[in-house]
C-alpha cells in the first residue's frame, strides 16, 4: 500500500479506526480504510461517489476516499456499479486490506463505518446505505 506519511488532520480519524478495530498501527488503519472505501465506491454510481467526496469535511479523508491509482480511478468512472454481495464485500476487505491476524474484517469494516459516518451529513449516510448489500447495510446502520 501507500507508504506516504499520514497528515495530521487524518490522525484523529485513523486513530479512531485503529482503536476501535484493535489494529496494531495507524498505517494498517489507513491501508484498510482505503480498501473499505474502494469497495464502497465500487457499489456506487460515479455521481454518488463524487457526492460523498463533496460531503466529507476533511480534505485528508477525501484523499482516502478517492482512488490514487490513475488507471483504476479512470475505469471506475466509466463502468457501471459492481454487484457485490455481503460475503464478497467482507472477503475483499480481508484479502485486499491485509487485515492483521487476530482482527476480523467485520471489526475493521465497523470501525471504518463508524468513523466515516461522523464525517458525513445524515442525508449522505442514508444514501450510502442504499448502495450497500443487505448484511453490510445492517453494519452501516449500526455503526
Amino acid at each position: 500500500m501507500n507508504t506516504a506519511a499520514i497528515g495530521e488532520s487524518n490522525m484523529a480519524f485513523l486513530n479512531k479506526i485503529m482503536r476501535q478495530a484493535n489494529l496494531p498501527d495507524i498505517y494498517d488503519a489507513r491501508d484498510i480504510t482505503v480498501v473499505v472505501f474502494r469497495t464502497m465506491r465500487d457499489l456506487m454510481t460515479t455521481e454518488a461517489a463524487d457526492g460523498v467526496a463533496e460531503d466529507l469535511n476533511n480534505e485528508d479523508i477525501v484523499t482516502l476516499w478517492k482512488d490514487t491509482n490513475p488507471l483504476v480511478a479512470f475505469l471506475s468512472r466509466i463502468r457501471k456499479p459492481l454487484e457485490i454481495d455481503s460475503e464478497l464485500f467482507v472477503r475483499r476487505v480481508f484479502q485486499e486490506g491485509g487485515v492483521p491476524k487476530g482482527v476480523t474484517a467485520e471489526a475493521v469494516i465497523n470501525a471504518v463505518f463508524s468513523a466515516t459516518k461522523g464525517e458525513l451529513s445524515e442525508e449522505k449516510v442514508k444514501e450510502i446505505g442504499n448502495y450497500l448489500p443487505p448484511q453490510i447495510q445492517v453494519m452501516w446502520e449500526k455503526a
